[in-house]
């Protein structure tokens, strides 16, 4: 979930004034780690998006530019134009490929993509591939839309108290009626369709479903970063936060890594326009004009309505061309600026005097508080009030000392400066120690160098292996290189895993004993990862692991040692037994444990030879804990009951069970019975089942995870050993990860002398 515009400074504070509780959730109760991102310049959507979604920085430098190769002026608002500049990325692997993405600049590949500008169709609230789609939505999602509705509605109605809040408040008349609009229309109406289908893409299990919430950065753009309007926009997206982890937790098809980030942050700004009583383009133009360059120009009712060439209002991609045909011939320069960028386009060749000259008069004839050219391959100049600098070289002099990403911003204004569509002359409103000066109406913005609107943030699980490049800020590069790896099974999780709520509750003294069938390492939605089991073990922090059904160096599994890959993330000790072996291809089970151990026995158990069923055997571990020692027998018992019978007539036998002394046997495994089966009522004869007579827990079912078909999984204690708690995984990723569930049990062993 991306949170348009919204910088980490700034969400920190929202947290703080608990304005964003959901969120402020996710770092007290769930231990997600807040990373600072350097969304790079220009700081932009499309820029951060772009770099995101396919790994390329600076695809445009501006989100208003002239496209020197369609030779018209352009902005990525244009869906057109947004499309162009798309297919000029995938060359590069798309992030969202299958996926679901929702209201971005670029669809990046995702199989759903609505109200994306680089495919925006006026249908995409009704598109589906599947006619009887809308009408079941309306049937299963009555309610939720009837809350969306109400939503609506609401903000509807404060809509006229928002406009003479803006006008009392010294606002701009035309900006505030368009804005009153636009708010209705895209932060409340596009938000609660969005979140609509975006949760049932995660009923569905797509693999990624990025969405994008602008509310709050349409907010800070009209009525400032610190308003409350866009206070109040914070929450309403806070409560699509919640709406989509209750979605993503709820789904039994997919465990979703849920992360919440941002693309840019937003500057507090004052408006050109208001402070020097015309737009920036006119500015530009006398600056020509005083230097003896002629400037042809268009009629003045013209210029208010929006992009120019100089004047020239572009109606449509069809008038643009037009306009740039006529441009061509009648215009020497073009202005592009929105928010705190522009660029000035010079269509005839300017000496490097003549760009000295008038880009200081930029400064102090149009008082425009940067200006930059490029230098060379590496270099640029830059104009400000307290003279002329060359950059990376004087970053520091035009940025301040204190910029957190002082010599990486320095060195992609350079870049910017040599993109091939920026203009010759590169104007900013960032000047140090002055507020931020937008060039439209607008007391927000983004777009520049500036230490608040480069802040991006990554609020991301607290296991998620999310590092930068050497030296350099964690960037939006680093997060897709992360994001591809968890969507390939690539990556390995940190040293801190999730913790369960029972870990905290866990008493002193005792032995956390954890049986699971692993099935594989392969989950319900299809994917092969030992890197999940891990860490769905890794959350409950057990001592004692008893795992079965593990794949060692088998084709159908790609090879892997699944135990050792496992012990190896777990940081415990492993002795693993097959069950089957065919050359070099092995099944079976294991036992890791973080305690010292070693195997007393290992082998096969007995099989009916009519049946020719798949052969069965057990592990039997030591244990050292402290002052005493526990034997620990894992199994896997057969589907067959006949042959589940003679299995369960061996371990009961003097070779296994009989063998293990009094008061410190555990067996442990997948039994492949219910409770009330033959087999599991012999075995309580002798041992006691740590879910049954336990005072406030009832039995839990432990196969088919969500669907809890079955209690097949079992622990069975000495009678002497005291079972102090036991609890079934049951959160989203246990759930998905295998077709069972991990059976977990807190044991208070008796000591050597009883």
């Amino acid at each position: 979930m991306q949170i348009d515009g919204l910088s980490r400074p700034a969400v920190t504070d929202a947290i703080d004034a608990g304005d964003m509780p959901t969120v402020a959730s996710l770092v007290a109760s769930e231990g997600y780690r807040l990373h600072a991102v350097y969304c790079g310049i220009p700081s932009s959507t499309p820029v951060a998006q772009a770099e995101l979604f396919y790994g390329v920085p600076l695809a445009v430098p501006a989100y208003q530019f002239f496209d020197r190769r369609a030779k018209r002026p352009v902005r990525m608002s244009q869906p057109d134009v947004a499309a162009a500049v798309e297919r000029s990325l995938v060359r590069h692997r798309a992030l969202l490929g299958g996926g679901g993405s929702y209201s971005n600049v670029y669809r990046g590949g995702a199989r759903e993509a609505r109200f994306c500008m680089s495919s925006l169709e006026w249908t995409d609230p009704f598109r589906t591939r599947y006619p009887l789609v809308l009408p079941a939505l309306g049937a299963l999602y009555g309610r939720e839309l009837l809350q969306a509705a109400s939503r609506v509605l609401r903000d509807l109605v404060s809509t006229p108290g928002n406009f003479l809040s803006g006008m009392a408040g010294g606002q701009n008349v035309v900006a505030e009626l368009k804005f009153a609009t636009s708010h209705l229309a895209v932060a409340v109406i596009m938000r609660e369709l969005i979140a609509l289908f975006a949760v049932l893409d995660v009923a569905r299990g797509l693999p990624v479903v990025y969405v994008n919430l602008v509310g709050y950065d349409e907010c800070a753009h009209r009525r400032g970063p610190g308003s409350g309007l866009a206070r109040r926009a914070l929450r309403d997206i806070d409560d699509v936060v919640d709406r989509m982890i209750t979605a993503a937790r709820r789904t039994g098809r997919r465990a979703y890594d849920i992360w919440v980030i941002s693309d840019h942050g937003q500057e507090p700004t004052v408006s050109y326009i208001e402070r020097h009583g015309r737009p920036v383009r006119d500015a530009v133009v006398d600056v020509f004009r005083a230097q003896g360059i002629p400037v042809e120009g268009w009629p003045s009712t013209l210029r208010r309505l929006g992009l120019h060439l100089h004047g020239r209002h572009l109606l449509s991609p069809a008038a643009g061309d037009r306009d740039a045909a006529e441009g061509r011939r009648r215009n020497r320069i073009a202005v592009t600026a929105q928010g705190p960028l522009g660029h000035v386009y010079a269509f005839m060749p300017l000496a490097h005097e003549d760009l000295d000259t008038i880009a200081a008069a930029l400064g102090e004839d149009a008082h425009i508080p940067l200006v930059m050219a490029p230098d060379g391959r590496d270099r640029a100049r830059a104009w400000t009030a307290g003279g002329r600098w060359t950059l990376p070289k004087d970053g520091a002099r035009i940025l301040g000392d204190g910029h957190p990403y002082l010599a990486t911003a320095s060195r992609e204004l350079v870049e910017l400066c040599r993109h091939p569509d920026a203009g010759d002359l590169v104007i900013s409103g960032w000047s140090l120690g002055a507020p931020l000066v937008s060039f439209p109406h607008e007391n927000g913005s983004h777009g520049g160098p500036g230490p608040e609107e480069t802040a991006a943030f990554a609020l991301v699980p607290p296991d998620t292996p999310l590092t930068s490049v050497g030296a350099e800020p964690l960037r939006p590069a680093d997060l897709r290189r992360c994001a591809l790896g968890i969507l390939d099974g690539t990556v390995r999780g940190g040293p801190e895993a999730r913790r369960s709520p029972s870990v905290g509750n866990r008493l002193p003294g005792t032995l956390r004993l954890l049986t699971y069938n692993v099935h594989s390492c392969i989950g319900l939605d299809g994917r092969l990862s030992p890197e999940r089991i891990a860490q769905v073990i890794a959350a409950r922090e057990p001592d004692v692991v008893a795992l079965q059904e593990l794949d060692v160096s088998r084709h159908r599994t790609g090879r892997v040692d699944q135990a050792q890959a496992i012990a190896e993330r777990l940081e415990m000790l492993l002795h693993f037994h097959p069950a089957l072996s065919i050359g070099e291809e092995r099944y079976g089970d294991a036992v890791l444990s973080r305690l010292p151990m070693r195997v007393v026995r290992a082998g096969a158990l007995p099989r009916l030879a009519a049946l020719r069923a798949e052969p069965r055997g057990a592990l039997w571990v030591e244990i050292e804990a402290g002052a005493t020692r526990v034997q620990v027998i894992n199994t896997h018992l057969s589907l067959i009951p006949s042959e589940r019978r003679v299995q369960v007539d061996a371990l009961l036998g003097p070779d296994w069970l009989g063998a293990t002394g009094a008061g410190q046997a555990v067996l442990c495994g997948d039994f492949n019975a219910l409770s009330w089966f033959p087999v599991c009522r012999r075995i309580i004869s002798h041992l006691r089942d740590v879910q049954l007579g336990q005072p406030g827990h009832r039995p839990r079912t432990t196969w088919q995870g969500g669907l809890g078909l079955g209690r097949i999984d079992h622990v069975f204690v000495d009678p002497a050993i005291e079972v102090v708690a036991v609890s079934v995984a049951d959160d989203i990723q246990a759930r998905v990860a295998s077709d069972h569930l991990p059976l977990m049990v807190d044991l208070r062993l008796p000591n050597r002398h009883g």
